[in-house]
């Protein structure tokens, strides 16, 4: 008896799991004897055997094709060692550089220059080289239908290698962003937002189509693609003064010497490019296979925020594929609404599940708490980066006080090297709000105006030293004007405490009374006692002119009962 009700248990339990796999319902918790219904995930769409074979059908009749054109095709023998790097003569370089520029309208020179950086990708750099082989897979295919799409020369992708190094994400201490490297203002111009949780400037096909545009514009004003891609680099206005000072002559070898230093090396340094990519094989430079191809890969659109995470527990995404293959959502979150819709990139074996179960996605909690409406909490939170134009007599510190952030922060923001700055500079602020996105943004520490000294001791360094007096190593650096983080015991460094509340605040049995410092505002104190409103502070103490502050100043803040 007990052996025939196993053995009904046993086929019950097969039973349960056909119908389970049948239907489609995927449990979390397995081997418990029940699902524990807190873990269940959505009910799970699966495509039909139809679907399946029409989609099948799809990628052996179109995708395998078009991957096949750009997937490794069967390299060149040249019986080299795995460790050979082969050298050639200027001969050789000279005559395989004419064979490419005769199918491109670009001028492909060959010089010292071009030798240079030849040398570089060929040899110093042939690792990179390697791995640039590999990341071409996914985005030169994208490249070349922009560019045909805009009527340019095809060899216009390998700028992207130049500028980035085909990294998405890449960005540079100017504060160039993205594959074709767009600063904050070129990149508004044609067309690349940028928000706290978005990018465009890392979005791989926005950023490229951007870059045609501004190239063909280029290109239209100077009609030569070597001084379009001077400009391009530098800005129209140095190509335009190292043109006046070559005589006005339109050729770019003319032009070169009255280049910026920076910039004499990015032409040639393209035209190396060209030459490393097509003759890769005869250096004995083999391809990392990469970890994407672009035709394996395809856009949906998103209709409601939604979090990686959502993405990854649900569908088992890797998180890193979604960042790679999505370098545009900065924080994971993709702030997608009814009046703006954002795309997605997936790998195509993800599509289908993502477009049978959409619904579910957007309303599907994570493992951490994440679901639509604390992600569209954080969404409203988030403030957009605020631009501020400089005016006369301002300076960082002046601007850094008035927006309650650090010196350090505006310099990071905006990738700038000094604290030098001048009138109708556009700089990047982002406002608290936006304090957990951005690791260096935080509340300032109301300081001494006194100067103070810190003598060093064994074993410390700045960064105990900065915590220790809550600013940040940036900050002690540039009041000490240290070059660099190097401290030696003994050595007294100039610092400026903290000014604690308590300090700021007295009483006299009528009144709690508040003792304004260098630098306080009513926005300030206010925020410093519960309860206590800038309208609140003004009414007790007839104020009419906030501006008007003054250290040692005190004011009532409230009444004591």
């Amino acid at each position: 008896m007990i052996k025939e009700n196993r053995n009904i248990f046993i086929l019950l339990v097969l039973l349960l799991s056909f119908l389970s796999g049948f239907s489609g319902i995927s449990f979390e918790g397995k081997g418990q004897s029940l699902p524990d219904t807190t873990q269940i995930k959505p009910v799970f769409i699966f495509d039909t055997p139809l679907l399946k074979h029409l989609d099948s059908l799809v990628f052996i009749s179109l995708n395998q094709r078009q991957n096949n054109v750009y997937k490794r095709s069967e390299p060149k023998d040249f019986k080299y060692e795995p460790d050979y790097v082969p050298h050639f003569p200027d001969s050789v370089y000279e005559q395989r550089l004419e064979a490419l520029n005769i199918e491109t309208p670009i001028e492909l020179t060959y010089n010292k220059e071009v030798r240079k950086f030849i040398e570089l990708y060929a040899f110093k750099k042939r690792n990179l080289s390697a791995k640039m082989l590999g990341r071409a897979k996914l985005y030169f295919p994208m490249f070349e239908e922009q560019l045909d799409r805009f009527d340019m020369p095809l060899e216009i992708k390998y700028l992207a290698i130049v500028e980035s190094a085909l990294v998405p994400n890449a960005g540079s201490h100017k504060g160039a962003k993205g594959l074709w490297q767009f600063m904050y203002g070129t990149g508004k111009v044609y067309g690349l937002k940028v928000s706290s949780l978005v990018d465009d400037r890392y979005d791989p096909f926005k950023s490229t189509v951007a870059a045609c545009e501004h190239l063909t514009d280029l290109y239209d004003i100077y009609g030569d693609w070597s001084l379009a891609l001077a400009a391009y680099n530098s800005g129209a206005g140095n190509v335009n003064r190292a043109l006046r000072k070559s005589g006005g002559t339109k050729n770019y070898w003319a032009v070169w010497p009255y280049l910026p230093r920076e910039t004499r090396g990015y032409v040639p340094a393209f035209i190396a490019v060209n030459y490393v990519m097509n003759y890769a094989p005869e250096h004995n430079i083999q391809e990392v296979a990469p970890e994407y191809y672009y035709f394996d890969t395809d856009t949906v659109t998103v209709n409601d925020v939604l979090a990686f995470d959502q993405l990854n527990e649900l569908f088992g995404i890797p998180m890193k594929e979604l960042k790679a293959l999505n370098p545009t959502y900065k924080m994971g979150i993709i702030p997608s609404s009814a009046e703006k819709k954002y795309l997605l990139r997936l790998q195509n074996k993800y599509i289908a599940d993502y477009l049978n179960n959409e619904q579910a996605l957007y309303a599907f909690k994570t493992k951490n708490g994440i679901e639509r409406d604390k992600l569209l909490a954080e969404v409203k939170k988030v403030k957009d980066r605020n631009i501020y134009i400089v005016r006369s007599g301002d300076n960082l510190g002046s601007i850094a006080k008035r927006n309650h952030v650090y010196v350090s922060q505006i310099k990071s923001w905006n990738g700038l090297r000094s604290s030098r700055i001048y009138p109708g500079q556009k700089l990047v602020l982002y406002g608290a709000g936006s304090s957990k996105y951005y690791k260096t943004s935080k509340t300032p520490v109301n300081r001494s105006s006194t100067k103070s000294y810190h003598k060093v001791k064994s074993g410390e360094n700045l960064g105990l030293i900065a915590k220790k007096y809550k600013c940040t190593t940036t900050d002690l650096k540039e009041w000490n004007n240290l070059k660099n983080s190097r401290i030696y015991p003994n050595q007294n460094l100039i610092v400026y405490k903290p000014e604690t509340k308590k300090s700021a605040t007295v009483k006299d049995g009528k009144y709690l009374y508040h003792v304004v410092r260098s630098g306080d505002t009513l926005w300030d104190i206010a925020k410093e006692y519960d309860g206590v409103t800038v309208d609140k502070i003004k009414s007790l103490n007839n104020i009419t002119n906030s501006k008007r502050l003054q250290p040692g100043q005190k004011l009532k803040i409230a009444a004591l009962s």
